[in-house]
């Protein structure tokens, strides 16, 4: 469910909160075993080796809890972005700074070499997260293609599959289909997730085999250039009118709450935003100890047995 709260946020990756719950491997390793298992057992008619193999109950479960997440929160986080920007940003600010804390732990070796990955990750981050908002025809090919394209940024931890969405301006689209619940769409748009998710799993997997501390570099990178983002103060270039006719921002700049607070009027509120953002680094800290406590039960039972 908590990857599904984050991959409706433009500038959260369902894969940050994959990674620090610990179970970022095993789903890459679940879903590449879906096209084999599917040729060597399902066909074949053995549907338990299959369910076995691709370790089916835990991709029910969490694809079960995605899914509910997406169906029941897309409305109610839609609505306090819009009503508590500077809450919600600073809440998600803490969240993914706690995240590139968590993730840069998990090098194996560290080397200077390690630096250029890691700059190239926030270059690369950074720059998407400045590329203008788009607009294209939603036809069911545009949503296709957007869902295979959603689905790689949001496997990766640091790239947003949302903010994907909305850079080339299916975002609004692909939530309206949701919120109306059009079966027909929706199923293309998973059409295309699919199709890009068992591609992407087997790259992401390969190379963490083959490049672990480089990846860990890179993806750490893709975390920091991915803060521009969710900076909690914002100053809106242009705007653009959704399907309810309200005016809502489409493109915008990071800037510093002493400026946003000259240029709106508002109170920036930048005591309650660290408030925000301690809650949202102690919510991974939280979550990290949970974790670990549940991986050390699971090697006392598996010692015992």
């Amino acid at each position: 469910m908590a990857m599904g709260a984050a991959d409706i946020v433009p500038g959260v990756s369902g894969g940050t909160i994959a990674f620090i719950t610990g179970i970022y491997f095993r789903l890459l390793e679940a879903i590449n075993e879906v096209p084999v298992a599917f040729f060597r057992e399902l066909v074949r008619g053995r549907v338990k080796e299959f369910w076995q193999a691709t370790d089916g109950t835990f991709l029910v479960c969490l694809l079960a809890g995605v899914l509910t997440s997406v169906a029941t929160l897309a409305s109610a986080i839609s609505y306090a972005l819009v009503q508590h920007p500077i809450l919600i940003w600073s809440f998600f600010f803490g969240l993914i700074v706690a995240s590139v804390w968590h993730v840069g732990r998990q090098v194996k070796h560290y080397r200077v070499s390690l630096a250029v990955p890691l700059i190239a990750g926030i270059v690369l981050a950074w720059w998407i997260t400045t590329l203008p908002a788009g607009e294209i025809a939603p036809t069911s090919a545009t949503f296709f293609g957007a869902g295979a394209l959603a689905i790689c940024a949001m496997i990766l931890p640091g790239i947003s599959g949302s903010f994907i969405l909305v850079i080339i301006g299916m975002y609004a689209p692909v939530l309206t289909a949701i919120k109306s619940v059009d079966v027909g769409i929706l199923l293309v748009f998973m059409a295309g997730c699919i199709v890009g998710l068992l591609s992407i799993a087997r790259l992401i997997t390969w190379a963490f085999h083959h490049f672990h501390d480089l990846v860990l570099a890179v993806l750490t990178g893709f975390m920091i250039g991915a803060l521009n983002k969710v900076w909690p103060w914002k100053e809106v270039l242009s705007w653009r009118i959704n399907r309810s006719g309200e005016q809502v921002p489409l493109n915008e700049m990071s800037i510093s709450p002493y400026t946003f607070a000259d240029l709106t009027g508002q109170d920036p509120r930048i005591i309650v935003a660290i408030v925000m953002a301690m809650v949202g680094f102690g919510v991974v800290l939280l979550v990290e100890w949970i974790g670990s406590r549940y991986q050390k039960g699971a090697m006392n039972t598996a010692g015992e047995s």
